[in-house]
Parts: structure tokens; C-alpha cells; sequence
């Protein structure tokens, strides 16, 4: 199983470490963390990321291409013609494509949506009509050979549920038990249905400001 997973300044890690780290405990797994050039990058935390392999040196063919999501780094990537026209050569030779959160925005640019059915962050999810895809409700979206989480936590959900279609879901509850993934979040808070107006407004709000 080869995974390649695109990493760029400014994302947002969680994106990708959630399936990243059910990822490294799937059976046959190889992963490649790709970017422009395999140099120390900035994400929207004080971490940095050090992708393992450049455009130039990873997968030819691999059999999931996955897309990590983040906010103003994210729309601004979506103009990089490199970076997307990198996602659609390998989109179009990988067995499953596949994004969490804004990532879906990146696959969308790169025409690998257009007629599928797709999810992302709450506040982005208008964008994907932008790209011919259809918004779908869920924090797992599959479409055919398409596979698309929410926004940044869903990443351990969509891990884990991609590893259960391909690989069975035994598999999926070991790595999951493996990692002692048992959500049970302080607030009810997690999605614009259960948190108050006051909350979505706030959170509107300060994305706005990221993209000042």
C-alpha cells in the first residue's frame, strides 16, 4: 500500500498527522510525506514539518494520494499551478484519492472532484461547488474511489475508516484500540448544529482575521 501525503507551508498538522498515525500501523503500509522540496516547513502551530520525499523523487504510481487541509496557506495554494497541477498528474494514476478538511479545496483545483461527492471544513463547505463537486453531509465521504474527511479532527475518523475498506474492519478497530481513539469531548461544541450562534460567529470571525 502506497501512501502519498502532501505536505506545505502554513497546513494545518493535525490534517495530516491523524491519518498519518493510523496509517503508520496499517499492515504493508509505505508512506511518503511530499512537498515542493524536502526542506523544514511552517504549518498554522509553531511545529514544523520535514517532508520525506520532494515532487521529483516519490510515488509514480501510488495508491492513495492524500491532500491535508489549513486556511489562508490552503486558498492560497489553490493559484500554486506547480502544487496542482502535481495533485492532478498523481490523482489521476493513484487508486484512491483523498483529502481532510480544506485538502478537499486542493483536489478540487485540481479537477479530481468534479462530479463526486465530497466533504470538508463546515466553513469551507460552500467552496466545493466551486470545482463540479457535490457538498455531502458526514464527517467520512465516500465516492467511488473518493474519500474525504472534515475538518482536522475528522482526520483520525477517515484514517480509520479508509483503512476499514480496504483492508477490513478488524484491522481498523486494532489500530484504532492500538491508539486508544475514545472521543469524549469536554463540550458539545464539535459542529455548527450543537454549538451556539455566539460560538459559530466566533469561529467565523477568526477566520476571517487568519486571512487578513
Amino acid at each position: 500500500m502506497k501512501i502519498l501525503m502532501l505536505a506545505y507551508s502554513g497546513m494545518t498538522p493535525l490534517d495530516l498527522m491523524g491519518p498519518l498515525q493510523v496509517w503508520s500501523q496499517w499492515p504493508g503500509a509505505e508512506i511518503q510525506i511530499v512537498a515542493k522540496a524536502v526542506e523544514a516547513l511552517s504549518t498554522d502551530t509553531v511545529l514544523q514539518l520535514l517532508p520525506t520525499h520532494n515532487f521529483d523523487n516519490c510515488f509514480d504510481s501510488p495508491d492513495i494520494l492524500f491532500a491535508p487541509g489549513g486556511t489562508k496557506a490552503t486558498f492560497e495554494l489553490l493559484t500554486d499551478q506547480t502544487t496542482i497541477d502535481f495533485l492532478r498528474l498523481k490523482g489521476e494514476r493513484a487508486q484512491w484519492v483523498t483529502s481532510v478538511c480544506t485538502g478537499a479545496l486542493l483536489l478540487g483545483a485540481a479537477g479530481l472532484l468534479e462530479g463526486y461527492k465530497a466533504t470538508t471544513h463546515w466553513a469551507a463547505v460552500d467552496n466545493l461547488s466551486d470545482f463540479g463537486a457535490s457538498a455531502t453531509e458526514g464527517r467520512v465521504v465516500f465516492d467511488r474511489n473518493r474519500a474525504t474527511g472534515g475538518g482536522v479532527t475528522a482526520g483520525i475518523d477517515f484514517g480509520l475508516a479508509l483503512i476499514a475498506k480496504l483492508s477490513g474492519e478488524q484491522i481498523a478497530k486494532e489500530i484504532q484500540l492500538a491508539v486508544e481513539y475514545a472521543p469524549k469531548p469536554p463540550f458539545n461544541s464539535g459542529t455548527p448544529e450543537q454549538a451556539s450562534e455566539q460560538t459559530v460567529q466566533g469561529v467565523l470571525t477568526r477566520f476571517a482575521e487568519s486571512f487578513a
